[in-house]
Parts: C-alpha cells; sequence; structure tokens
C-alpha cells in the first residue's frame, strides 16, 4: 500500500507541475501533457487550466505525506 501511494503521488505531482510549466509557457512546454485532457474537456475546468494543475500538483504533495505516515504492510 506504501509504494502504490508514493507511486501515485509522484506521478501526480510530476504531472501537475508539467502542466502548470505548460500553461505558464501558453504551450511550448508539452511534456507530459495528461493533464491537458482533463482540464480541456471537462466545462466547469475550463480558464481555470493553471488552478487544476497546481491543485493537482499539491494533491500529490498530500499522498507523498500520507504515505510516509502509512505502516509497510
Amino acid at each position: 500500500m506504501k509504494k502504490l501511494l508514493e507511486a501515485v503521488g509522484f506521478l501526480l505531482v510530476v504531472f501537475g507541475v508539467c502542466g502548470a510549466i505548460r500553461e505558464l509557457t501558453d504551450g511550448w512546454f508539452k511534456l507530459m501533457g495528461l493533464t491537458r485532457f482533463l482540464t480541456d474537456n471537462v466545462w466547469f475546468m475550463e480558464g481555470r487550466e493553471l488552478f487544476v494543475n497546481i491543485v493537482i500538483a499539491v494533491l500529490g504533495l498530500v499522498l507523498l505525506i500520507v504515505s510516509d505516515r502509512v505502516r509497510k504492510s
């Protein structure tokens, strides 16, 4: 369980940071544009792409912190 939380948290941090960099550079940084599919296709996230990517990165950090508190199983 601990390794799964670490892996998912790390991926969320990477995708969130890459998405935020992509939004700040107006699409120039296209590496790992996975979050673009989420932010472009969901109606209530249109216009808030930078905020959504920051939230994704913060959720990844929270998962990493939680994974440190979980016992190894």
